[in-house]
């Protein structure tokens, strides 16, 4: 008797997709060395955005402003070590944060395009902080070397002043001060007759005056306000303001020279406001050099910041920038050569 087929059952497989599998854990030394990329990306970030955003902050966003082209270096750490963690997030976020960096410390404003007369006169400028007159004999010497016609000193205390003015009585025979001791003293000797003297309000001297130039009235203004230190930010926020309202009082008065130590740097928003309240340029940036440093000359740290300026209205085209070391002081010196120039044809 035949017997009827038994059919067997196929198996069941199932057709879901399998689940993903979930990424690795990170391994203890990818971890600390993605935290240790995280830890040195804040600071950059957070002063290039400060850059960005157009302000000074408060402490210590001034004094880590200073720094911004270094800030480069953490920044560039922080883009190796993600790499190294394999975080590809925290990666772009390392190479976003670098590339601020890297934008922001760019010359802080084109050099402008300007339509000049004839030259009508040379003029030789040099601004020299002498650090509560220590600098003083070196001075003198750089003074009789470069033979400028325009001499802007700060920190210059009444020993300094003398001997600069005694010095130089029949080549710079006249001069505008502020007679004080330690960093309160300031003088502009000038080889021109000086008329409508007068100092902007500050705890340092800042004295000024006109004087005339191949028939045009020159505007000279020496620049000195408090440094950014912490818990005086606002007093130097008020006295590069009233820098400022000098520029822009005088902006359409003829030519301008401000010319000193203004204790900011291009990266600051506050000195990039006397830029423009005065339309001035910064001789330094038309020369190519806005990221030469002056400061600080001597001690343990290496020169990293420009605080030193020649600021110069648009009748001026700069010909040649130095800067110069000065024994005893820990600033450098600019030496900046200008042509006054006539109106445009």
């Amino acid at each position: 008797m035949d017997r009827a087929p038994v059919a067997i059952a196929a198996p069941v497989t199932s057709t879901a997709a399998p689940e993903a599998p979930e990424p690795p854990p990170l391994r203890p030394r990818h971890r600390l060395t993605a935290w240790a990329a995280g830890l040195l990306l804040i600071v950059p970030a957070v002063i290039s955005a400060c850059r960005f955003l157009d302000t000074d902050g408060i402490t210590p966003v001034p004094q880590l402003l200073s720094l911004l082209p270094w800030l480069a270096v953490p920044a560039g750490l922080g883009v190796l070590l993600a790499a190294v963690a394999r975080r590809r997030a925290l990666t772009f976020l390392a190479v976003l944060v670098l590339g601020a960096v890297g934008w922001s410390s760019l010359p802080y404003m084109p050099q402008l395009v300007t339509s000049y007369g004839l030259p009508l006169a040379k003029i030789r400028v040099l601004a020299a902080n002498v650090e509560f007159g220590q600098g003083t004999r070196a001075l003198i010497d750089t003074v009789g070397r470069e033979r400028p016609q325009l001499v802007f000193v700060s920190e210059c205390d009444r020993a300094c002043g003398r001997a600069l003015t005694t010095a130089f009585a029949a080549e710079l025979p006249h001069h505008t001060s502020v007679d004080a001791e330690g960093s309160v003293g300031s003088v502009l000797l000038s080889a021109y007759p000086l008329t409508d003297e007068g100092v902007i309000p500050a705890v340092m001297g800042m004295p000024g005056a006109t004087t005339r130039i191949a028939g045009k009235s020159v505007r000279l203004q020496l620049a000195h306000p408090l440094p950014p230190l912490p818990g005086q930010i606002d007093p130097w926020k008020r006295e590069l303001g009233r820098i400022e309202d000098e520029a822009a009082a005088r902006r359409r008065a003829g030519p301008l020279i401000m010319a000193g130590d203004f204790n900011a740097s291009q990266d600051h928003s506050a000195f990039r406001a006397i830029l423009g309240a005065g339309s001035l340029q910064d001789a330094a940036r038309l020369a190519r050099t806005s990221r030469t440093p002056t400061w600080p000359a001597e001690g343990p740290l290496p020169l990293f910041v420009q605080i030193d300026h020649v600021l110069v209205s648009d009748d001026f085209s700069v010909r040649s920038i130095r800067f110069l070391d000065v024994d005893g002081s820990d600033h450098r010196a600019v030496l900046t050569d200008l042509d006054l120039r006539g109106e445009p044809r």
